[in-house]
C-alpha cells in the first residue's frame, strides 16, 4: 500500500486540457450563423511539415514557436489554399485581392493545448503584413469565442470546418511579454504552473487554447 502510495506521489497530471470535439449540436449552431464553412485546407494538412527551425524574437530569446517548412509539392497546395483562407474569413470569399497576397511565413507552437498554426499573410506591393491562426477544433476554444462575441463589444471573426478552427489576429501584448516580469522570481516547477499564458505572439494578449 505504502509502495503505491509512493508512487502516486511521483504522478504529475498533465497541465494541458484535453480537446472536447464539437458534438452535433455545437455543429447545427456553427452552421445557422455561419461559422461552419468549407475550407481549401485543413489543421492536417498543415500537420505535414518537413522539418521546422525554433524560431527567435529581436533579443534571441525562445518564443516557443517554431517555423515549418513543407515538401515543394504540399508548398505549393497550401500557399494557395492558405491565401483563399485568409479571404473567407476577411472578406466572405472575395478572391478579388488575394493576386498580390502571399504567404511569408507558417509557424508552430507544440506548447498551446490546440498546437496552433500561424499563418504570416505578406501584401507583394508594400510588404505590410497580417497573421491568423490554424488550430485543432475544440469545442471548449470555440464556445469562448462565440460568447466573447456576443457579450463583448468587438467582432470576433473565426470559421470551423470539421476538426479545423481558423481564427482571425487579435492584436495585443504577448503572452510571454506580459509573464515575465511575474514569474522571474518563481522556480521552474512554480512557473510550470503558470504556463497556460500565451507564448510570445501566439494571440495578441489572449492565451492560446
Amino acid at each position: 500500500m505504502f509502495e503505491a502510495a509512493k508512487e502516486d506521489i511521483n504522478i504529475r497530471p498533465s497541465k494541458k486540457k484535453p480537446i472536447f470535439h464539437v458534438n452535433t449540436k455545437l455543429r447545427s449552431y456553427l452552421k445557422k450563423y455561419g461559422r461552419e464553412v468549407k475550407l481549401p485546407a485543413s489543421y492536417k494538412d498543415l500537420m505535414r511539415f518537413t522539418y521546422s527551425i525554433p524560431l527567435k524574437d529581436k533579443k534571441g530569446n525562445d518564443t516557443l514557436w517554431e517555423t515549418v517548412t513543407y515538401d515543394m509539392r504540399e508548398w505549393e497546395f497550401l500557399r494557395d489554399s492558405l491565401v483563399q483562407m485568409y479571404a473567407i474569413l476577411k472578406t466572405e470569399g472575395d478572391l478579388s485581392f488575394t493576386s498580390h497576397l502571399d504567404v511569408a511565413r507558417i509557424d508552430f507552437c507544440s506548447f498551446g493545448n490546440s498546437q496552433p498554426f500561424r499563418i504570416r499573410i505578406v501584401n507583394k506591393f508594400n510588404d505590410n503584413h497580417d497573421h491568423y491562426y490554424i488550430k485543432q477544433a475544440d469545442a471548449s476554444r470555440v464556445y469562448g469565442l462565440e460568447l466573447e462575441h456576443l457579450l463583448s463589444p468587438n467582432r470576433i471573426t473565426f470559421l470551423t470546418h470539421h476538426e479545423t478552427l481558423v481564427e482571425e489576429h487579435i492584436p495585443g501584448i504577448p503572452g510571454d511579454a506580459h509573464r515575465a516580469p511575474n514569474v522571474a522570481h518563481l522556480t521552474p516547477d512554480q512557473r510550470d504552473g503558470t504556463s497556460n499564458v500565451a507564448p510570445a505572439g501566439s494571440d495578441g494578449g489572449r492565451a492560446t487554447s
